[in-house]
């Protein structure tokens, strides 16, 4: 019971911040523009930050020397990923498809797990660091791929891979791999992560004001597709990858990565990169609000499974 308990007051605590960035925009307290400018400082400054301080101060790879197969597990989440999202788009309207793949596949990966672990094994826990090194590539994948869902004529922007995520972890493990680490002054090491811990506020902020953006103009409700999205994403992706650790029975920290990868709402960048590309925004909008709305039952539900059953 301590684990659903536990979960539950994670996820909440992420949409009681979100709540905040919409009450900010009902008030006037800003424009609606003003959480476009504050994108860049939470994904590009400090969220690296956060995941550089964390690695420097809390990875170990003379005790973690297995460290190196956690990207390879994320590579083998994102194959299953694909063949749910496969089978899920069957079940969604033609001219939702894409819309419904995209926001079924990218998972919000890092700071609604990062949210969960903290709250269950604490700020410090080498579980957080299993989880920034697992999804090393994540946001390269996104920023890279997401755009196939609408169209094929666009090229790969390569340079897009490195992402100032992908390099903050790259740069932090091989420092203590190499044991540079040493040498960066203990301020520069508070400083950062003094900006890194406004990264998941920060980012709940925006997540809450864009989605109140989005629902004043929310247009046509699509009832029938986000059951079937909660269904898909919120159920059976979850279900999916408990299944699978129950048969393959990987390490306690895969199966606690796995299973919390496949329970997650969809990543926070959907809908503009969805507006980008002439997708339907107003929809993958509903989809990500009632993800997260329904991962208060459902997140603390699949952990309370795999806490049961591994």
């Amino acid at each position: 019971m301590n684990i659903l308990i536990t979960a539950f007051e994670a996820v909440a605590m992420l949409l009681l911040i979100g709540v905040i960035g919409a009450w900010m925009i009902t008030r006037r307290m800003v424009k609606e523009s003003f959480f476009s400018l504050l994108s860049p400082l939470a994904l590009e400054i400090a969220l690296p930050a956060l995941i550089f301080t964390n690695i420097i101060n809390n990875f170990d790879p003379h005790v973690k020397t297995n460290w190196w197969v956690l990207p390879l597990w994320w590579g083998f989440f994102m194959i299953i990923a694909f063949l749910v999202t496969l089978l899920g788009v069957v079940f969604a309207r033609k001219e939702n498809k894409r819309e419904f793949g995209i926001s079924l596949f990218y998972q919000n990966g890092i700071f609604f797990p990062l949210a969960i672990i903290t709250g269950m094994f604490g700020k410090n826990s080498g579980y957080i660091v299993d989880l920034l090194i697992f999804i090393i590539f994540h946001a390269s994948l996104f920023f890279t791929t997401s755009f196939l869902f609408f169209s094929k004529k666009e090229k790969i922007k390569w340079k897009k891979i490195f992402h100032p995520v992908f390099i903050a972890t790259i740069l932090a493990v091989v420092l203590k791999l190499t044991g540079y680490n040493v040498y960066i002054p203990s301020f520069v090491i508070s400083g950062a992560e003094m900006v890194g811990v406004m990264s998941i506020p920060l980012l709940m902020i925006i997540l809450g004001g864009n989605i109140l953006i989005d629902f004043k103009h929310v247009g046509e409700l699509y009832t029938s597709e986000i059951i079937k999205f909660l269904i898909f994403k919120n159920l059976i992706m979850p279900l999916v990858m408990l299944g699978i650790i129950i048969v393959i029975k990987p390490s306690y920290n895969v199966a606690l990565l796995l299973v919390l990868e496949g329970a997650v709402p969809p990543v926070t960048a959907i809908p503009l990169i969805t507006e980008r590309n002439g997708g339907n925004r107003a929809v993958v909008s509903q989809f990500l609000l009632s993800s997260f709305l329904f991962s208060l039952i459902s997140i603390p539900l699949i952990m309370y499974l795999f806490n049961r059953l591994t």
